[in-house]
């Protein structure tokens, strides 16, 4: 990318939703300094169970009314949307943005550990696209991947029932299929399931190490900055949130992601 930005401009984070703020708080964390443009694309949520044609239009479309709001970096904080668009967004917007997904930092730091097998878990979307699969076994051939699709955790954690009775009960429904027996590693390919990850190690009692996108996106968002140039060196500037729908429920239920009250801004792209 010819570098024409500067460093004091914005990054774009989109998702389906709002499960993506748990990849913008990490961001937030680790270069406070930084300003977030925040989309989620609430009307048409889950991506999970859509096409791959619709999640692409969608993605699109946000990406366009991100480098609107003229960001350096756009974020893909969706396993689907990252499974299903990145190439098609690395294309259509070549050289207007850095662009990073959250699939490939996962793969990078599961297969430094050289595991024999891992476990995959994630959305009907991202599944069924074998991204993770084929990425994780082009990096080391030999990897056994077993890949499940657990549609009932997403709905189950916006409502706010995880660390609990039931999410433990959905776990342990999905978790004890006999599939999933001797792996090392589990991958929570949705920005959703940080929220449970200790229900999940809980579950397998600290034997199998557990990976989420967070802070390894975090990370691939400070080198890629770094190497452009485009760290930003000023005082820390507003973050601001929108939402292509809006419910009160909506915003109540950020808190639970993002780890602190913010305000939600109705912004329809559609």
């Amino acid at each position: 990318m010819v570098n024409t930005h500067q460093k004091h401009q914005p990054i774009g984070v989109f998702d389906s939703g709002i499960g993506g703020l748990t990849v913008a708080n990490a961001i937030v964390k680790q270069l406070p300094k930084e300003e977030i443009i925040y989309f989620g694309d609430t009307f048409h949520l889950p991506y999970g169970d859509k096409s791959a044609d619709a999640i692409r239009y969608y993605s699109l479309k946000i990406v366009k009314f991100l480098l609107e709001k003229n960001c350096k970096m756009i974020v893909i904080a969706c396993n689907s949307a990252s499974s299903a668009a990145y190439d098609v967004l690395l294309d259509f917007f070549k050289g207007q943005a850095l662009f990073v997904n959250v699939v490939d930092p996962l793969v990078e730091a599961v297969t430094k550990k050289q595991f024999n097998h891992v476990g995959v878990i994630a959305t009907k979307a991202t599944i069924l696209s074998g991204i993770y699969k084929s990425k994780l076994q082009k990096a080391q051939p030999n990897l056994k991947v077993t890949s499940m699709a657990t549609p009932l955790l997403v709905p189950i954690i916006e409502e706010g029932y995880f660390n609990d009775n039931i999410s433990e009960a959905v776990i342990e429904k999905y978790l004890s299929n006999k599939s999933f027996k001797g792996i090392e590693g589990l991958l929570l390919a949705c920005t959703h399931y940080p929220l449970i990850r200790k229900n999940i190690e809980d579950f397998f009692s600290g034997n199998v190490s557990v990976f989420d996108s967070t802070d390894v996106v975090a990370e691939i968002v400070r080198k890629k900055l770094l190497e452009n140039d485009l760290l930003n060196d000023r005082k820390k500037n507003s973050h601001h949130f929108f939402v292509s729908d809006y419910t009160k429920s909506f915003e109540e239920t950020t808190r639970i992601f993002y780890k602190e009250k913010i305000h939600l801004e109705l912004c329809s792209i559609w």
